[in-house]
C-alpha cells in the first residue's frame, strides 16, 4: 500500500502553520518534502510531518531556524532523544514564571473572597518584571500540567513575606555564583556545585518537587532559551553558562 501523503494545504491545517512557512522551511532546506505531484505540488510524507515536529517544538524555544537546521542535521539526530528533553523543557520552562503563576492564583483567591490586593501586594516582589505581560501564556501553556497545579497549590498560600523571603534567597545565591565566578572559580568546583544543589533544593521546596534529572533539564533551558538566558546575563555576562555547568557537574558527582 503507498504512504499516504498530505499537501501544503493539509500539513498547514493539521500542524497549525501557513502555508507560506511551510514553503520557507522548503526554500532555505530545513523541510524539504519527500515527493511532488506530476504538477510540481508538494507532497509530505509521514517521515516529513515528525520533522515539522521537531522544528516546531524547538521554535518553542525561540531557536533560530539556523540552529534548528543544525540540531536536525546528519545521522547523529535522536528523536526519541530529542522529544524526551523537549518534553522536560517544556514542562520545565514554566519554573521562570513561578512568581507569575503565584501572582495569578493570589489574585483569583482575591476575586473569589473579595478581599482586594494592595497595588504593593500585587507587584512588589517583581522589581521591573510585568506578570500581566505574561499571564495568557501561562494559563494556555501550563494551567493543566501537574507541575502548575502543584506550584499552584503551595504558591496561593505565600504571603509577601515569603515572597519577600523567597527573593531574598534567589539574590544571596545569585550573588554568591557572582563571587565565585569573579574569583575565577570553576564551574565544576565544589563550592559552584554546592551552590546549584542550594538552587535545585531552593526549587523543590518552594514550588515542586526538583530532582537532580529534572534540575539538569532546566540547566538546558537557561542556555537554549534566550528569555532565561537573558535574565543571567544581567546579573553577570556568562552566568547563564557557568550555571548551566555547574548545575550539570552537581548532578553527576550525586551519581
Amino acid at each position: 500500500m503507498p504512504e499516504e501523503t498530505h499537501t501544503v494545504s493539509e500539513v498547514a491545517v493539521l500542524a497549525g502553520v501557513s502555508v507560506r512557512a511551510l514553503h520557507h522551511y522548503d526554500e532555505i532546506g530545513l523541510l524539504c518534502p519527500s515527493a511532488r505531484t506530476a504538477a510540481g505540488y508538494r507532497l509530505y510524507s509521514r517521515e516529513d510531518l515528525k520533522r515539522l515536529q521537531e522544528i516546531l517544538l524547538f521554535r518553542e524555544f525561540e531557536i533560530p531556524l539556523d540552529d534548528i537546521a543544525v540540531l536536525l542535521a546528519g545521522g547523529a539526530f535522536d528523536r526519541a532523544a530529542a522529544l524526551e528533553l523537549q518534553r522536560e523543557m517544556l514542562a520545565q520552562k514554566s519554573v521562570r514564571l513561578q512568581a507569575l503563576i503565584a501572582s495569578v492564583e493570589r489574585a483569583i483567591n482575591a476575586e473569589r473572597t473579595g478581599v482586594r490586593m494592595s497595588d504593593e501586594e500585587m507587584f512588589g516582589v517583581f522589581g521591573d518584571f510585568d506578570p500581566a505581560a505574561y499571564q495568557d501564556e501561562v494559563k494556555e501553556r501550563w494551567g493543566e500540567t501537574d507541575l502548575y497545579k502543584e506550584s499552584a497549590r503551595r504558591t496561593a498560600r505565600y504571603t509577601k513575606a515569603d515572597w519577600e523571603r523567597f527573593k531574598a534567597e534567589s539574590l544571596q545565591i545569585g550573588a554568591d555564583t557572582i563571587a565565585l565566578m569573579e574569583a575565577g572559580v570553576p564551574a565544576d568546583d565544589p563550592r559552584a556545585m554546592d551552590l546549584a544543589e542550594q538552587a535545585r533544593l531552593q526549587i523543590h521546596t518552594w514550588f515542586y518537587p526538583c530532582s537532580r534529572g529534572m534540575h539538569t533539564s532546566l540547566a538546558e533551558m537557561y542556555v537554549a532559551d534566550p528569555r532565561f538566558t537573558a535574565t543571567y546575563e544581567k546579573m553577570r555576562e556568562g552566568m547563564a553558562q557557568y550555571w548551566h555547568d555547574a548545575i550539570l557537574a552537581n548532578a553527576a558527582r550525586q551519581i
